[in-house]
């Protein structure tokens, strides 16, 4: 599934041959197969570096499956945030650095794109109108209408039922906003959901819905889905895998159950903090 031996510490930062991620010999791995098309994403150097010469990545390099959860943690300023935007082209990235589906996703057309790759953010951000009329926004944008059974069977995955179609976002406390827009993102038919802190301004119960929801998403649709998140918890609860970013690499990747394993320093000292 990855691609360096399993629990290697990179703790040499000269390392030409440093991948970046190691590798785990688990079942994903094996539903996954060695055939590059069942790659969602293919990330192949990835580098970042500011107008002021900062680096933000480091040659990242990542290979995620179909249909598996994917937990990004790491330090505040790591670089997560920047991986997940690079995913869906709210950053640009440069050319031969991202694959999506073996495409190089500079070529692909970047509404397109965003609608195969959807993305919630920390906070929701609702369009006027009703609940309904913001489900039913991007399918509008390609010409279809959606009917109010789709539209309710839409709000039913995200955990809501009928009474919400005719409520504004003023009417909405901040977890229920937060699924309807993951409704909207779900409207759109999306292959991959990247998530920055979908459910860290929500309160626990809220949290519990939304965590429940993209459980639902992976068995029934076979849903690919990235996430970035400070909490260990939620990452323990939901995630496939866990890779470790520190300072823009990824020094480790590991089942959520082997946190504890972690050999880098840094990320033995976020993992203590956290």
């Amino acid at each position: 599934m990855f691609s360096a031996p399993n629990h290697q510490v990179l703790d040499n930062p000269q390392d030409e041959e440093r991948e970046h991620l190691v590798a785990l010999d688990i079942e994903l791995a094996e539903e996954a197969g060695e055939d590059e098309h069942q790659w969602k994403f293919q990330i192949r150097d990835l580098t970042k570096i500011t107008n002021a010469g900062v680096p933000i990545l480091k040659g990242i390099k990542m290979d995620i499956p179909k249909g598996v959860v994917i937990g990004i943690i790491g330090p505040s300023g790591s670089g997560k945030s920047t991986v997940l935007r690079a995913l869906n082209r709210l950053w640009e990235p440069p050319t031969g650095t991202v694959f999506f589906d073996g495409d190089d996703i500079c070529d692909l057309d970047v509404l397109n794109l965003r609608r195969r790759v959807g993305m919630l953010f920390q906070l929701p951000a609702l369009f006027e109108g009703t609940v309904a009329d913001n489900i039913r926004y991007g399918p509008q944008l390609r010409g279809k209408k959606l009917t109010d059974i789709e539209v309710y069977q839409l709000l039913t995955l995200a955990d809501l039922d009928s009474s919400f179609l005719d409520k504004t976002g003023d009417e909405l406390s901040v977890g229920q906003a937060q699924r309807v827009a993951l409704a909207r993102t779900l409207a759109n038919e999306p292959e991959v959901l990247l998530l920055d802190e979908p459910t860290s301004a929500l309160d626990p119960i809220s949290t519990q819905n939304i965590e429940d929801v993209l459980v639902k998403l992976k068995k029934t649709r076979g849903m690919t889905t990235v996430m970035v998140s400070h909490s260990i918890k939620q990452i323990q609860r939901i995630a496939d895998v866990v890779c470790l970013l520190v300072s823009g690499e990824i020094v480790e990747v590991l089942k959520p159950s082997e946190l504890s394993d972690a050999k880098h320093p840094m990320a033995q000292r976020f993992l203590q903090l956290s």
